[in-house]
Formats: structure tokens, sequence, C-alpha cells
């Protein structure tokens, strides 16, 4: 999208932002997306406002892009965000709000994810790629969450069957279409 307007971006950090971990953007090689398994941006804040560990941080993206396109920071580039085991050193995550499994996000029967994205959010993804790619040279590959975390996990309301423990951005992320002019290679599908 080298003809698109800059996606205007919202910083909204986190109040536990300035504890996570400080990188240098060259450490940046990926990206990885997400969805929120939410039915709205406000849950998904309070989520990440959670204080999950003894730093005093929690478990956020960087970006968050809202059903209309909006988009905002909580978390910025040059910091570690808790976002996907294993990958959080050197990428940045991307959150789209999405109902997801959302509310019973383990339990056997409800492991559909079957809400499509919007347009404007795709548009808005793939805006703030494009930006991406032009300010961090060193990007090299995209991910979806799913395909970084294959952990198999008992069943909230079954223990006896496993379910997936992260399936977003899940089936109806339009991956050509995001892809489509990116350099970013997607591994782990």
């Amino acid at each position: 999208m080298p003809d698109a307007p800059p996606t205007t971006i919202e910083i909204d950090p986190l109040p536990y932002e300035t504890r996570l971990e400080a990188r240098p953007t060259a450490a940046i090689r990926g990206v990885v997306i997400h969805c929120t398994e939410t039915p709205d941006l406000a849950r998904a804040r309070r989520i990440g406002e959670e204080v999950r560990y003894p730093s005093g941080t929690g478990n956020s993206g960087h970006y968050y892009i809202d059903l209309d396109g909006r988009t905002l920071r909580y978390v910025a580039p040059e910091r570690i965000a808790h976002h996907v085991r294993g990958h959080n050193a050197d990428s940045i995550g991307i959150e789209l709000v999405n109902r997801g499994r959302y509310p019973h996000w383990l339990h056997a029967d409800h492991q559909a994810m079957d809400t499509p994205y919007t347009p404007a959010q795709i548009a808005a993804l793939r805006r703030l790629l494009a930006e991406l790619e032009s300010r961090l040279p060193t990007l090299e590959w995209i991910a979806g969450h799913e395909d970084l975390d294959r952990e198999q996990v008992p069943a909230a309301d079954d223990p006896s069957r496993q379910v997936p423990r992260k399936r977003d951005p899940g089936p109806m992320f339009p991956w050509d279409e995001v892809l489509a002019g990116s350099r970013l290679r997607r591994v782990g599908e």
C-alpha cells in the first residue's frame, strides 16, 4: 500500500509501560497478529492493564486496532511487551478487536472463530504494517499467535478433551489480503 495515507496512531500507554524491558529497535525481527477475543476495545484494555507478573507488568500487544480501524499504541516498540511465549523479545504484537472464542475461550464446544474482521481493520492493519516495515528495516517475518503457540490444554468444561490454548487470529483472518505487497515472510503456519 505505498500510496495509502499513513495510519493515525493514538498513543495511550499502559500504566506499566515504562516497567517493561527496553530493547533496541534493531532487535525487532517480526510481527505477531493477535485478536483480542473480547467483544470490544474497552474490555481488551482492561485485560491489558491487569498486572500478572512480579515486575508489575501484564500481557498486552503493542498496537490495537478497533472495529472501525482506529489504531492505538499501548506499548512503544522500544519495549518488550508480553504477547506471545518465546517471541516477545524480537517481535511486535498487533491485536485486532474480535470476539474470537469469547467468553468461553477454553470450552471444548466453543472453539469456533467465526467473526469476520472488518474491512476498516484490515485496511488499518495494512497501513500499520507498511509503516512498521518502513521504520524498522530489520523486520523479516509475520505470524499469527496460533502459528507460534500450538500448546493444547485441557478444556475448561471437560478436562478429558484438549483444546488449543491460542487460536488467534483464527480462520477468518485474510492472510493473502494482509500480506499483498508486503515483504514480510509468514512463519509457523
